[in-house]
């Protein structure tokens, strides 16, 4: 579908281009700014290496290696032009890191701070952070790995082989990344999710999740998490995470108008919260105190305004801070309970974030 440019009351098709004709080369340029952006490709991405190739008997590398929210290991497959092929590759480099550790994937991230000018230490404490995790959990590491394939094009072999893969309990995301160009010579980057299809993705996960929780040997918290966090998306209270991808993690995160400060929901087993939860990036550190300090000083205010006590937590030795919230319910609880779960955290995080607009209004840090 073409993609149009909007001045002044008309509509000028922009023109489809290609990488190559536009000098755009795929590891230099595309592969660089996807891992310096690569929320693109998903927002529940972290980049764990570039050009990964941690193995001593084969000579190939990974794009990009990420981790998701739920501590999988994502394969990042990239083509410029021509797709073909690219999914058996893909499939090849997801057979050679499934049984990467956490120590593995430290040592991996800590070379890839070192190679782009960070500092190498900060590795398993960034990986930790990204995760939400106090410690290293090696047995809930690296559970699955997912693949994603992006490409200026996606033949019809591909695409039958992805889709079929899929059936069978494959992971693999397809995301065309198509250049166009306007009248004026600038670039834009229509990035589309093709397989599968986002309109279509809470309906097949729905289907497929509970036939999958009903079989004992697959993985019941994944499963059961997705189908908690794929009834909560369906409410008409969710407007707010319309258009998020179903998580099989524990939270699902929302941005609000405030720089640095996300109106999040997490699920555990027997109990869930909402949180606002303060995170202005690296090297934020003092930033993110200072905003949590602020509304602290105003905590009787927002206690009174939220209608309940609430949870206040620096979370010390870690880079963000929160407040939070607790319900009663969880993934674990009985499925009929979900509903009054999935209710109460909805209207907790509204509650919340009602209580706390006035005082973040005031910062101006």
């Amino acid at each position: 579908m073409p993609v149009y440019e909007l001045v002044e009351g008309k509509l000028t098709a922009a023109n489809q281009t290609f990488f190559q004709a536009e000098g755009l080369k795929e590891r230099q340029d595309i592969q660089r700014m996807l891992r310096e952006q690569i929320g693109i490709l998903g927002d529940d991405l972290m980049v764990l290496a570039e050009e990964y190739g941690g193995w001593v008997d084969s000579y190939r590398r990974i794009d990009l290696l990420c981790l998701d929210a739920d501590a999988n290991l994502v394969v990042v497959e990239l083509k410029r032009d021509d797709a073909a092929h690219m999914e058996l590759q893909a499939l090849r480099y997801a057979a050679m890191v499934a049984r990467m550790t956490f120590a593995e994937a430290v040592d991996a991230h800590a070379d890839f701070r070192r190679r782009n000018g960070m500092d190498d230490d900060g590795a398993e404490a960034a990986l930790l952070d990204f995760l939400r995790w106090t410690e290293p959990q090696e047995e809930a590491f690296a559970q699955s790995v997912r693949v994603i394939l992006a490409s200026a094009d996606f033949g019809k072999e591909l695409t039958t082989a992805v889709l079929w893969l899929r059936d069978q309990g494959i992971d693999i995301t397809c995301i065309r990344l198509g250049p166009c160009k306007l009248s004026d010579g600038r670039l834009l980057l229509d990035v589309q999710q093709i397989i599968p299809l986002p309109e279509a993705a809470t309906f097949q996960t729905q289907i497929g999740l509970k036939r999958r929780a009903e079989r004992k040997d697959q993985g019941e918290r994944h499963s059961l998490r997705q189908l908690f966090w794929t009834g909560l998306l369906a409410l008409p209270a969710a407007t707010r995470y319309a258009g998020k991808a179903v998580p099989t993690g524990g939270w699902i995160a929302s941005k609000t108008e405030f720089e640095g400060v996300e109106l999040n929901l997490v699920i555990r087993k027997t109990d869930c919260q909402a949180e606002l939860y303060i995170d202005c990036g690296r090297g934020a550190e003092d930033r993110n105190i200072a905003l949590f300090e602020h509304l602290q000083k105003n905590r009787d205010q927002i206690n009174i305004g939220f209608g309940g006590k609430l949870l206040w937590q620096p979370l010390e030795g870690r880079r963000a801070c929160r407040i939070a919230t607790l319900c009663d319910g969880g993934w674990k609880s009985p499925e009929q309970q979900w509903g009054k779960a999935q209710q109460d955290m909805l209207d907790s995080a509204h509650r919340l974030l009602a209580a706390a607009h006035p005082y973040l209004q005031t910062w101006n840090g």
